[in-house]
């Protein structure tokens, strides 16, 4: 299977934002520093998708998304936050695990595919533990480039 996503792992981090809006700039700017992106832009995508319905997913993860111009594939990022934050998810959990997905403008399969495969992955009751309680950024990294390159594979 090929990879619907593409993450580095200078994309992968822990973080203490105290609220949404600090999580979406957080989030902007491990993009921005990852992927050379433009910060701004990729958080203006992100409120503006974030202002049509909360990306909070449930079960304490949120996979805040967006699309913009200049990217070739879907490139994600995570954040693992120091303390749950409320992120107005549907289940009324704070979340504490931010997965988050930047895709090209005109890439919607794509984007919807990769949003999939981050949503099972997400689901898997073993890999949310394991991404929840992992000991430092560093083995968090390990975990997600392993999928990488696993699914790369």
């Amino acid at each position: 299977m090929s990879a619907e996503f593409k993450i580095v792992p200078e994309a992968v981090m822990a973080a203490s934002p105290a609220d949404k809006p600090a999580i979406l700039e957080a989030l902007a700017k491990v993009f921005a520093r990852a992927y050379s992106l433009e910060a701004d832009e990729v958080l203006d995508s992100l409120r503006e998708r974030e202002q049509l319905g909360s990306t909070g997913f449930g079960r304490g993860v949120a996979i805040p998304h967006a699309r913009i111009e200049g990217i070739t594939r879907p490139v994600a990022a995570c954040l693992r936050l120091a303390q749950p934050v409320d992120f107005d998810a549907a289940d009324g959990m704070p979340v504490d695990l931010v997965f988050g997905l930047i895709s090209p403008a005109e890439g919607g399969t794509a984007h919807l595919h990769a949003l999939a495969a981050i949503s099972r992955l997400l689901r898997d009751e073993t890999m949310h533990e394991a991404l929840s309680n992992a000991p430092n950024e560093e083995a968090l990294r390990g975990l997600l480039t392993n999928i990488s390159d696993r699914d790369a594979a």
